[in-house]
């Protein structure tokens, strides 16, 4: 039986499994993959899926940067220029960063983190994966019938009148709701109910509270969304006036459904993260996490106050100035717990024995553009700033240091943190390093140049633009290329390390929590025998006695 000793510094069980066993090679096949139930090869094929959509919409933002090059035609029309912006964020949005780290991290290790087998509804979960796959059809079917540009936000009363294949790809992010809800449903069951002996919500790691955080999003938030697109489905399709002021609707109607899911979204998209920087950093600076509680809460307050911001998006959309005072306050308010993340991460890394692996050198890049992200949003939560940088670069700019600088960086490093646990073979060490600074050099290049632009005016989603922005253009658009280079070394490093990298010993990096307790690759069923735990997942603790077991 698997036993966690308090203070021990490891968690001493069985693990060994008979050759042939593990996910990897218990049964071959293309068939045994697609009618698989083992929720490791969901989050397989999750997490394939998640990067060649990933790869897709990169490819669309390096098409975008071309054409900005020159302030007048580059590469493309403007028509196709609009597509290329759309695609990019929509494939990037509803297609990889919001299913990315649930999908696939959160698929292949929240039961082995509470030493369950499985999740509660294995079939249940292969069918959210079905259903992500068959809405990326759909999405993208757009490519093949005439194109959609519209920007990711469907915006009415364009969306409702414009040609294209606005139906098809809205009716894509419809189904790919309900895969994100089915997907939370079974993780917050799984929790609740499938925890091994010991595993109390204090003794759960915290990428597990940030995932429960995110799953009550998905399952609150996410109807709305549903209904938001279908209502403008039928309004297109039958002509019946719901947004179209031209048939008697509401435009502004549609932002506050949109906005009240897409600004919960973005907590989908970035909580996972910091749940990924928490496994990180207590990892590879072998510290006890400082403050757990703090950090737990502070996800579930960050979904919360999440439902209540949704209007500092609309402050130049003709709300009440009640209103906006009102959704200015909650947006500072939201603020808070995020500050609290990052002074207990900072925290935990102070006199921790940090070990500068690949893993840890994305976390602190993480840190420096989450931080620039999360300060830029509070100009843009101030009323008269955002009222002049509204629709500029710098709110693109802005949205990138979180999304990219945050979720992004933060799936990249847990990648290189799971990989040898996932796959059984570790990568070149100096490559991940140098990919990371690569990432860190282009990224800024590409998106601290787009700050200037837009408290200089640069509007975003325009074709054309004044001589005088060029040279800014330029740069960002030789900063994307770098990112585009350092992407290319983690897609080799990590495949090549599949056919000639070393055998990956089963806990390489000295972590506590319970997937490193398991054999490597994890075995079908996770465990042998059902582990207890008797500590909690970061007690590095060398105390004999074992009295430094609670994470609180």
């Amino acid at each position: 039986m698997a036993v966690a000793v308090p203070g021990a510094g490891t968690e001493k069980h069985e693990h060994g499994s008979p050759p042939g066993s593990n996910y990897l090679n218990a049964q071959s096949g293309v068939w045994s993959w697609l009618t698989t139930v083992d929720h490791k090869r969901i989050g397989i094929m999750y997490l394939v899926s998640t990067l060649i959509a990933f790869a897709l919409g990169g490819f669309f933002a390096i098409l975008v940067r071309l054409e900005l090059f020159t302030p007048r035609k580059t590469i493309m029309s403007p028509h196709m220029y609009n597509q290329a912006f759309t695609l990019h964020g929509a494939i990037m949005v509803f297609l990889f960063i919001i299913p990315s780290i649930p999908g696939s991290l959160g698929n292949f290790f929240l039961p082995i983190m509470i030493g369950a087998k499985d999740v509660a509804f294995p079939k249940l979960n292969l069918l959210s994966l079905y259903l992500y796959w068959i809405g990326a059809l759909f999405a993208l079917s757009s490519l093949v019938l005439g194109g959609l540009e519209t920007g990711w936000t469907f915006y009415v009363p364009y969306s409702s009148t414009t040609s294209g294949a606005v139906i098809a790809v809205t009716f894509g992010a419809f189904i790919l709701g309900f895969s994100s809800i089915l997907t939370g449903l079974n993780f917050i069951v799984t929790m609740h109910k499938l925890r091994a002996p010991g595993v109390g919500w204090y003794r759960m790691p915290l990428f597990l509270w940030a995932t429960y955080s995110t799953a009550v999003v998905q399952l609150l938030a996410t109807p709305v969304l549903a209904i938001t697109l279908l209502l403008l489905i039928v309004e297109r399709a039958f002509h019946i006036g719901i947004f179209d002021p031209a048939l008697g609707g509401d435009a502004v109607l549609f932002q506050h459904f949109f906005w009240f899911y897409s600004h919960p979204a973005v907590y989908i998209m970035i909580l996972p993260g910091f749940g990924l920087i928490s496994e990180i950093i207590a990892t590879h600076s072998h510290r006890k996490i400082f403050g757990y509680k703090a950090i737990a809460f502070s996800s579930l307050a960050i979904a919360l106050i999440g439902f209540l911001v949704w209007g500092h998006h609309m402050f130049v959309a003709g709300q009440s100035e009640l209103a906006a005072v009102i959704f200015s306050f909650l947006t500072f308010l939201v603020a808070i717990p995020t500050g609290v993340k990052m002074f207990n991460w900072i925290s935990t890394l102070w006199r921790g024995s940090i070990s500068l692996r690949t893993p840890m050198v994305y976390a602190i890049v993480f840190l420096f553009l989450f931080a620039i992200g999360g300060l830029t949003g509070l100009f843009l939560g101030m009323l008269g700033t955002d009222m002049h940088l509204h629709d500029t670069y710098f709110v693109v700019a802005h949205f990138h240091y979180v999304m990219m600088g945050g979720t992004v960086i933060a799936f990249t490093g847990a990648l290189h943190h799971w990989w040898p646990k996932m796959t059984g073979r570790m990568y070149n060490e100096t490559l991940g390093r140098v990919s990371a600074v690569t990432m860190f050099i282009g990224f800024n290049m590409t998106f601290f140049s787009q700050f200037i632009l837009g408290s200089r005016g640069m509007p975003r989603r325009y074709y054309n633009y004044l001589d005088q922005y060029q040279p800014l253009h330029q740069f960002s658009t030789v900063g994307s290329w770098v990112i585009g280079l350092a992407f290319l070394f983690v897609l080799y490093n990590l495949l090549a390390s599949l056919r000639s990298g070393a055998k990956a010993p089963d806990n390489p990096w000295g972590g506590m929590s319970l997937e490193w307790q398991t054999a490597t690759p994890p075995p079908t069923e996770n465990f042998l025998t059902t582990p207890k735990v008797l500590h909690g997942p970061y007690d590095y603790s060398n105390d004999p006695k074992g009295t430094g077991g609670s994470d609180s």
